[in-house]
């Protein structure tokens, strides 16, 4: 963990920069990346056009709210290259989100935006408290998913030594933390904890490992979640955020020496929350739904893109720039049970409340003579598989949920090992409700 004589190191300068010359760059950014998009994106153009605005009309930030929004869909309807600012010869790479519907959203990057990707990647491990000279383990996956080389060349770019695992073979990960020896592990919160499965197995007391920081991205996870993973390692746990259709992780970031929330790298990222509803641009420190302009990209620059992240904007602490409280949920991940809206991470803060149950869960959605039926799958902790050990936990998590969160849920309590692992980001929902 951080001792107290921690400090940081080598910020570029913006990082601490006055509110007035951050916004003063990101009104000279944003001028150019709204005439960028109109005049190289078909797309953009007609957008701005049927919305009745051109890129001279932004003279202040407060004019960003004029123009029209960019959603998922957009990019799908132009696939796959056609929300691309920039000829095919000047793509030095293409990245695709790991959607489950639909197609996936293409995403492509200049020789310079994948420079400026690397610093922000490495000035999010600086952040984290990462070193030049330190190994770093990245276990999110390699390939058209923008993690696993994200993490790998913003951790090159520090000048890290880069041990490339990828995702899944939990038992080799584990092998290769013990004789690798690294200080950082790059990964989802959830797979952290099927490693955490599999060094106990092993029978390998995890504190005693060499990872001194895990910085883990890619879902919505809970400070509860921090401080399991915290407690079992003796390392700094913090978050990472991104999405590969604003660029990637490294959007934004959490500073270890106080952990409070992601400063967003505004020198290059500018964002609003926003009403989900109505698209009302919403005062900071008021919760909604992020939004994202971005203000260097080159090959495809996006323009008000609404994540669905929920979120709230905050005054910089560690950094000048601002901050987003940790994502707790998506409006697309909301679940309406019975009239109450319902996030998989409240869930999973009153899961981490009973010690006789491991943080793995499943959510199935039902409907049975005409109401919704939450059935909640857990498993046991090994020193709490006898069944009188389950019913207790299942009847103390069953009341956590229905106090809190307030929905009554049935909960079934599997053998320790019993719910999937997922060596990316975890499945939490399965709706098998009729559809309307």
């Amino acid at each position: 963990m951080l001792d107290k004589s921690y400090r940081p190191y080598g910020l570029d300068p913006i990082e601490t920069a006055s509110r007035d010359e951050i916004a003063a760059l990101q009104t000279q950014r944003l001028k150019w990346s709204l005439k960028h998009a109109y005049d190289n994106v078909v797309a953009y153009r007609r957008k701005f056009d049927d919305a009745g605005v051109h890129p001279d009309d932004f003279r202040t930030l407060g004019d960003l709210a004029k123009f029209p929004f960019t959603a998922k869909q957009d990019l799908r309807d132009n696939y796959p290259f056609g929300m691309f600012a920039v000829a095919q010869d000047k793509i030095a790479r293409i990245h695709a989100s790991s959607g489950t519907t639909g197609k996936p959203t293409v995403v492509g990057y200049t020789q310079k935006d994948i420079d400026t990707w690397a610093d922000m990647m490495a000035r999010s491990i600086r952040a984290s408290g990462g070193r030049p000279g330190m190994k770093v383990h990245i276990s999110y996956g390699y390939g058209l998913f923008t993690g696993g080389l994200g993490a790998h060349y913003g951790a090159e770019r520090l000048g890290c030594t880069v041990i490339p695992v990828s995702g899944g073979m939990t038992e080799r990960q584990v092998s290769l933390i013990t004789d690798f020896q690294p200080d950082i592990i790059m990964v989802t919160p959830s797979y952290m904890l099927a490693i955490l499965d599999e060094f106990r197995a092993k029978q390998i007391d995890p504190r005693g490992c060499s990872l001194k920081i895990g910085i883990f991205g890619a879902e919505p996870w809970t400070n509860s979640m921090r401080a399991e993973i915290e407690k079992a390692f003796d390392m700094d746990a913090v978050d990472i955020y991104g999405l590969s259709e604003v660029m990637g992780p490294g959007v934004a970031n959490e500073c270890v020496e106080t952990k409070d929330g992601l400063h967003i790298w505004e020198d290059h990222f500018y964002p609003e929350v926003i009403d989900p509803e109505t698209g009302k641009v919403l005062p900071d420190g008021e919760r909604g739904e992020l939004v994202f302009t971005s203000l260097s990209k080159e090959a495809m620059p996006v323009i008000r893109y609404r994540t669905r992240d929920l979120t709230r904007l905050l005054p910089g602490t560690a950094r000048s720039m601002r901050r987003m409280e940790k994502v707790t949920g998506r409006s697309d991940d909301m679940m309406i049970v019975r009239g109450v809206n319902v996030f998989p991470t409240q869930i999973e803060e009153q899961l981490l409340r009973c010690d006789g149950l491991s943080p793995h869960f499943l959510i199935e959605l039902n409907r049975e003579q005409r109401l919704d039926v939450v059935r909640l799958h857990v498993e046991a902790r090994a020193d709490y598989a006898d069944e009188a050990s389950r019913a207790a936990q299942a009847a103390l998590l069953a009341a956590h949920i229905r106090n809190v969160v307030g929905i009554g849920v049935d909960i079934v309590v599997a053998d320790p090992g019993g719910i999937e692992r997922s060596g990316g980001k975890a499945r939490r929902i399965i709706d098998k409700r009729p559809k309307e």
